[in-house]
């Protein structure tokens, strides 16, 4: 399976027909990294959605949606087109496909299409990301990348979140 899977991995740009599922994904995400920042749902039981606007709508923003066969896999959230430095801003995986390479096959197709200087955040307390992060940066800058930890805007009580720099040549 893990052969069929990542052989049927693609990356595409989201289009407004692709919102609703990416907003269902969105949901699972934000379940995931509640575990690491403690936010929970509102009253109505979904997570706020802010970004997947932003990543539909705003200037200098793209999304992906990552599918394996007939199957929504994931999304990925690019912004910073419009400036010197590209930002993944959120990347998803479903449980399902991890672990099986859909990861770092779509992650490495999204940073391809907006070659130049990425940085890429995560929480440090979640070792699956850390070990996937610092594969990433590994294979696609060698050893030209850095790691930094920066204090998340707005939330002096979270953790920081690690961040990766590194430059994807065209």
């Amino acid at each position: 399976m893990t052969d069929i899977m990542t052989a049927d991995v693609a990356v595409r740009r989201a289009t407004p027909e692709d919102r609703p599922a990416v907003e269902r994904l969105w949901q699972m995400f934000r379940h995931d990294l509640s575990e690491f920042g403690g936010a929970l749902p509102a009253a109505d039981g979904t997570f706020r959605r802010e970004r997947v606007g932003y990543a539909f709508l705003a200037p200098g923003w793209a999304p992906y949606l990552l599918t394996c066969g007939d199957h929504a896999a994931g999304f990925a959230f690019v912004r910073g087109l419009d400036g010197p430095v590209r930002v993944l801003n959120s990347f998803f995986v479903v449980r399902g496909a991890r672990r099986r390479g859909v990861g770092l096959r779509a992650v490495r197709e999204v940073l391809a299409r907006h070659p130049g200087p990425w940085e890429i955040a995560y929480q440090q307390d979640n070792p699956a990301a850390v070990g996937f992060w610092q594969r990433v940066a590994g294979e696609l800058a060698g050893d030209a990348w850095t790691r930094e930890p920066r204090p998340v805007p707005g939330r002096p009580e979270q953790a920081p979140d690690m961040w990766i720099s590194f430059t994807v040549t065209g």
